[in-house]
């Protein structure tokens, strides 16, 4: 797909958002959600979304709105950090499959790093699920202590 086309309402992030698919939600408020990637780079890879906003990636959406999805962005990254010691953190955006964008609804990736790890684009392999749910908690634990 490319840069410019019309929003897809169903699209996983969509039905995710609206409570037809299920997710590790670690973050939610009026604006934001964020949950942990179900095919992560890295542990703790979260994705970071705008709920209420039809924008199929970071050329659709309003200045005002991206500036609330950045501050999540920028606080979850913090939060992984503190929770998960990485040597680094990656935050990545793809705009156009043609830049490595697979679901078209804007989104953030938050990808903890550490030494010695593949810095793979795309994971192939499914996540633990008893490992997303524990950390979920954790990470929910976290959040809501600040």
């Amino acid at each position: 797909m490319s840069l410019h086309g019309s929003y897809d309402s169903e699209n996983i992030f969509a039905k995710i958002i609206r409570g037809d698919a299920p997710c590790y939600k670690i973050y939610e408020d009026d604006d934001v959600l964020a949950f942990l990637d179900l095919f992560p780079q890295s542990y703790g890879h979260t994705l970071v979304l705008p709920k209420h906003v039809e924008a199929r990636n970071l050329l659709d959406i309003e200045p005002e709105k991206l500036s609330q999805l950045i501050t999540v962005v920028q606080r979850l990254a913090q939060v992984l950090t503190d929770e998960l010691e990485p040597a680094g953190v990656q935050i990545a955006q793809f705009n156009g499959a043609p830049a490595g964008q697979t679901v078209f609804h804007l989104h953030f990736h938050v990808i903890p790093r550490f030494a010695g790890e593949d810095l793979a684009i795309h994971a192939s392999k499914m996540a633990d699920k008893a490992e997303l749910e524990a950390l979920q908690a954790r990470l929910q634990q976290r959040i809501g202590a600040l």
